[in-house]
């Protein structure tokens, strides 16, 4: 009994958040910037308004995210882009992390045996980011804006 209570509370719980960020759905004609910061938006609102693509737009709010709130994505790490372009066609950048050009297939192994500690705690584990070069060859592509007004302060 106990467990179905659990499961009811969560269904009701899950309910309620989900009425919550319910609502009428708000279309744009023109072009339209989300993010978890207003600033972030904002920023890329105004690379539109400037006459920028949606390239830029994503471009600029990635940097002013790197900012305003760094835990929603930022230069030292990697992230993805998809892109519809005016042909119709999708494009997709995948700028995760990568591992050092160093890097070997027993780089992880300690004593001839695989290492948790070094794969997963050390400074080995770190990859190199890719966000900055991702999101200037999706810009390279399909930006309009110079780079340097898209990542200003």
């Amino acid at each position: 009994m106990k467990r179905f209570t659990f499961v009811i509370a969560v269904l009701v719980g899950a309910s309620v958040v989900l009425l919550q960020a319910g609502g009428q759905p708000i279309r744009a004609r023109n072009g339209m910037v989300v993010s978890q910061s207003e600033i972030a938006s904002q920023v890329g609102v105004d690379a539109l308004e400037d006459g920028g693509t949606a390239v830029d737009a994503a471009v600029a709010t990635a940097f002013a995210l790197a900012v305003t709130h760094p835990t929603a994505g930022n230069i030292g790490g990697g992230g993805f882009l998809v892109h519809r372009a005016a042909s119709g066609d999708a494009v997709a950048y995948d700028f995760r992390e990568s591992a050092p050009a160093a890097a070997t297939p027993t780089m992880w192994f300690e004593n001839e045996e695989y290492s948790f500690e070094r794969h997963h705690l050390s400074h080995l584990s770190v990859g190199v980011p890719g966000t900055v070069a991702g999101l200037h060859l999706a810009w390279e592509e399909h930006g309009t804006l110079p780079w340097s007004r898209l990542v200003e302060p």
